[in-house]
């Protein structure tokens, strides 16, 4: 399931924890979007920043967790992370913290 199907299923997420009472209706797309820029800002505030480079990787890891509610390693074989050097090249970014800010990220955005 990609594309549409997975941006579907998310959008399906949302519709669901909506009608539980749980969150306002929000495209998943957009939720994903506030919660990254909240979560940056948290990583920041405790003395954690990101270069223009690692800004862009985590843009383009809420981009694929907003259409497919998570992300894992083998994601990095995709694009557009294979365009940019795959998961070599996010290991060479984020260094051994990759599978803990992937955890955050999942947590974070799709929770």
């Amino acid at each position: 399931m990609r594309g549409s199907g997975q941006r579907a299923l998310a959008d399906i997420v949302s519709l669901v924890r909506y009608a539980m009472g749980e969150e306002e209706l929000v495209p998943f797309n957009a939720r994903a979007n506030e919660r990254l820029e909240t979560w940056m800002a948290a990583q920041e505030a405790g003395g954690r920043t990101f270069t223009a480079e690692q800004r862009r990787w985590l843009e383009d890891i809420r981009d694929h967790i907003a259409g497919s509610v998570s992300i894992e390693l083998d994601a990095f074989e995709l694009a557009p992370f294979n365009q940019k050097g795959g998961l070599a090249r996010a290991y060479r970014l984020f260094g051994e913290a990759l599978t803990q800010i992937l955890d955050a990220l999942n947590l974070t955005l799709a929770g």
